[in-house]
């Protein structure tokens, strides 16, 4: 049954998106989401193409075409340029051999007594909770990656945590080969997760390369490699996760440097390891942990020369390539650490920020300029402000 809602579900997105493109291309005009329930779902359970649409339920499949439109919602907007970020492209179909998920409000889904999660027109479903749950979910999300887990996430209300921070600030300065260089001196090292898989993926992949594709073998050798991906990528997250929570919760300020990553990554040389590193989600869990906690997260620009600042004195030496990992300021004779003096002036760029704008931090243009994305509340407002948070379970 959850093979079959997952089929059902991607089908009616897959037909959303067709019959949306057709209505463009022949009136010009587009199709209300209500009009579309209408049509892939309500009539086509009467037809001899889609009557099998009848056999799950129907939250699931009204979720799936409002997010058809929501992803030609966020196209457009992005076209017009309404929407901040990255670009989003057309919508794409999608396809079995990807992850596959469905959603249900209430009404879909109930928690029993005995911990098991009962799920509309499948039954009660075995879960291994990870933890339990802050408050009565709004949402579930029934997830089956590429590697074959099912897991199911919970969206729920919670309240901020509001605690005292040891310290003042810290400024955050990050690499390649050290992960991390905390203006307090610490080195944090790289664990570089995917280099250290890289002899089995080699090996698995050209295993796979050599089987029939679509034959049973070829499954088989897909889903070994989908595993060492998954195992990779949730050996990276643990160690976000466990590295952000410390220094959102030792800091009430933390100072970051705004990398053009994606530009970065076009280095064909450094490309691997600055993915593995994992710089961009450890920005957003940094941003999204600060405002739970009540941190100041503040993001300066790239083009701040960092690395070529005496954190003494204050003189700019000139550029210094990668391979110079420590120098001698040549204007006031302080030897210096590389990556522990950038991340000193990563620091002192937000105490020069507030002191020029009478202490507070200025914000400056959108094109790299001092960003503030956290700000602390007020000791009324932390018992009353809620926040929403994807609390994601392993199911068996």
């Amino acid at each position: 049954m959850l093979a079959r809602t997952f089929g059902c579900v991607r089908v009616v997105f897959n037909d959303a998106l067709h019959l949306r493109q057709e209505e463009y291309q022949a009136n010009g005009q587009t199709i209300s989401s209500t009009e579309l329930q209408k049509r892939l779902i309500t009539q086509a359970k009467h037809t001899a193409e889609r009557w099998w649409l009848a056999d799950v339920t129907s939250i699931a499949l009204q979720q799936s075409v409002q997010d058809a439109c929501l992803a030609f919602k966020n196209f457009f907007q992005s076209l017009k340029g309404q929407r901040t970020g990255r670009k989003v492209g057309f919508p794409r179909f999608k396809r079995k051999s990807n992850a596959q998920a469905f959603r249900l409000t209430r009404g879909g889904f109930k928690l029993r007594d005995n911990g098991k999660l009962y799920l509309a027109k499948i039954g009660d479903v075995k879960v291994q909770w990870s933890r339990e749950l802050p408050s009565e979910p709004s949402s579930v999300t029934v997830i089956q990656d590429v590697a074959g887990r099912y897991f199911v996430s919970f969206v729920c209300e919670v309240e901020p945590v509001r605690q005292p921070a040891p310290t003042d600030g810290i400024g955050i300065d990050l690499g390649i080969t050290t992960f991390a260089t905390l203006s307090t001196g610490e080195k944090i090292a790289n664990p570089r997760i995917l280099q250290r898989q890289l002899k089995k993926l080699r090996r698995l992949q050209q295993s796979l390369s050599r089987k029939v594709k679509g034959s049973k073998h070829y499954q088989l050798a897909r889903k070994k490699v989908a595993r060492l991906h998954a195992r990779v990528k949730d050996t990276r997250t643990d160690f976000l996760h466990k590295l952000s929570t410390r220094l959102v919760r030792e800091n009430q300020a933390l100072v970051l440097e705004d990398l053009n990553v994606s530009g970065m990554v076009k280095n064909r040389k450094l490309a691997r390891a600055i993915s593995d590193a994992g710089w961009r989600q450890f920005r957003a869990l940094l941003e999204s942990k600060s405002i739970r906690y009540g941190r100041d997260l503040q993001v300066i620009s790239r083009w701040e020369p960092t690395s070529q600042r005496c954190s003494c004195c204050g003189q700019i030496g000139g550029k210094k390539p990668l391979k110079v990992r420590a120098w001698t300021c040549l204007y006031c004779g302080a030897e210096h650490d590389r990556d522990v003096n950038a991340a000193v002036n990563i620091k002192a760029c937000i105490e020069r920020s507030r002191n020029a704008a009478g202490g507070h931090p200025e914000a400056l243009n959108a094109r790299g300029g001092l960003q503030k994305t956290g700000k602390p509340a007020a000791a009324d407002e932390a018992r009353t402000r809620l926040e929403v948070e994807q609390l994601s379970l392993f199911a068996c």
